[in-house]
């Protein structure tokens, strides 16, 4: 596919500092609110926030024949996303234009500059999009290879139903919260070791889960499906995704219907929805699956994206510490798959709702997606610079999601998704 904007020649007449996530040619979208104004429509180059309403203010969007430009000026990209993959490629390809380096029709335009663009650390970005529905998958081989090894029987690690669909479970939208909004710490129950009683309790096993999720941008009717052909059109983007789990209440809970108070008391998004057309050039194939899948779950062509994932673990008063790098490129169930078979049985698709892809583990043990598997249930505790160590997370460490595809010199990512796990209240 041929998309203007993906150049990797094009340069912007906006400063882009090296190894920035945001050159011209990402151009993804979220919500910005600046001051006490009300929150609306952004781009990114750089360290520039672009105020696409400021922008239709000034016309820049007129060409485009967009029905209701209304869409550049409502809290979230809902209804941006519902004009349609097409229009939000010509969006993006105007964007690209306007801040390509020769371009001078808003590079002289000093009016609407001043509007328009924002220093990122002078303004808050919010959740990109209201999620009405809310799916998590379980689509690594490695993670859930590596679950079933710690709990059940390593000799038939994945269940029978593994490689024949995505698993999947419905969450709670609501606890979708955007980077930089902190989690406090869950309380629910748990069945101390060597007891037969359960107790009430903040948990012992604070975990993250390295995910990512896609945005859908099509709408449609109960009865309805998507075809696995047609899933991609009905994607508009990515973002980082940090499950966080509580291991103990999870390890109780989840017979016989599945994860419930371990999994929705928080769930932690990159604010910037970088969009599927931005990584057309980082497609690769994705593993091998066998037994081959049912032929409603058949994909041809590159689905797989190679984009590389990093956690950092951040203690109080400590820098940083990276404790694992995957990458996207390893989930057996691609995104197509997955949308296909969501909608398989008739379920409406709506705009805006989002769909994690389930710890991202690879082959590796510094590639595993969760401290349960990276400090093996416990067994294993990582050690921080300081010297002190963690089998899972403790109050007040903060958690650092960047996620970013790289090729040719040209780098598209998605900035960082960051909360802090304060005490239970």
């Amino acid at each position: 596919m041929n998309i203007k904007a993906n150049d990797p020649f094009l340069m912007s007449w906006l400063e882009v500092p090296a190894n920035s996530d945001f050159p011209v040619q990402n151009i993804p979208f979220g919500i910005f609110k600046y001051d006490n104004e009300e929150p609306r429509p952004a781009s990114r180059i750089g360290d520039h926030v672009i105020d696409l309403s400021a922008l239709a203010d000034f016309g820049y969007f007129d060409k485009l024949e967009i029905e209701d430009l209304n869409v550049f000026y409502k809290p979230v990209l809902n209804d941006l996303f519902a004009l349609g993959k097409p229009m939000v490629r010509k969006i993006r390809n105007r964007l690209s234009d306007l801040f390509e380096d020769n371009n001078e029709e808003l590079k002289n335009d000093h009016e609407a500059r001043n509007n328009a663009l924002f220093r990122i650390d002078e303004v808050q970005m919010m959740m990109p999009v209201e999620v009405g529905d809310y799916t998590d998958f379980y689509s690594s081989k490695e993670h859930a290879t590596n679950v079933g090894t710690m709990f059940r029987d390593p000799d038939n690690a994945l269940l029978p139903n593994w490689k024949h669909i995505p698993v999947g479970y419905h969450g709670r939208s609501s606890s979708i919260v955007v980077s930089g909004t902190n989690i406090h710490r869950p309380k629910g129950q748990i069945m101390p070791p060597e007891s037969d009683q359960p107790i009430f309790s903040p948990t012992r096993l604070m975990d993250f889960e390295l995910e990512m999720a896609f945005v859908t941008c099509k709408e449609t009717q109960l009865g309805d499906s998507i075809p696995v052909e047609e899933a991609e059109d009905a994607i508009i983007g990515l973002v980082l995704f940090n499950d966080l789990s509580a291991r103990d209440i999870q390890k109780w809970e989840y017979v016989p219907l599945g994860p419930f108070l371990s999994k929705n008391f928080g769930s932690v998004i990159s604010p910037w929805i970088v969009t599927l057309d931005a990584f057309e050039p980082f497609r690769v194939n994705g593993p091998k699956q066998d037994p081959p899948v049912l032929p409603y779950l058949k994909s041809e062509g590159k689905k797989s994206f190679d984009i590389n994932l990093e956690v950092y673990l951040e203690a109080e008063n400590q820098p940083e510490h990276r404790v694992c790098r995957s990458n996207f490129k390893y989930m057996y169930w691609n995104m197509a798959q997955q949308l296909a078979h969501q909608s398989v049985n008739g379920c409406n698709i709506r705009v805006g709702d989002m769909y994690a892809s389930g710890t991202i583990s690879g082959p590796t043990p510094e590639s595993y997606g969760s401290m349960l598997e990276l400090s093996w249930k416990g067994t294993k505790p990582i050690t921080l610079p300081d010297g002190s160590r963690r089998k899972f997370i403790n109050d007040n460490d903060a958690i650092i999601m960047r996620g970013y595809a790289e090729k040719d010199g040209l780098r598209i990512g998605f900035g960082e998704s960051k909360t802090k796990i304060l005490p239970a209240k």
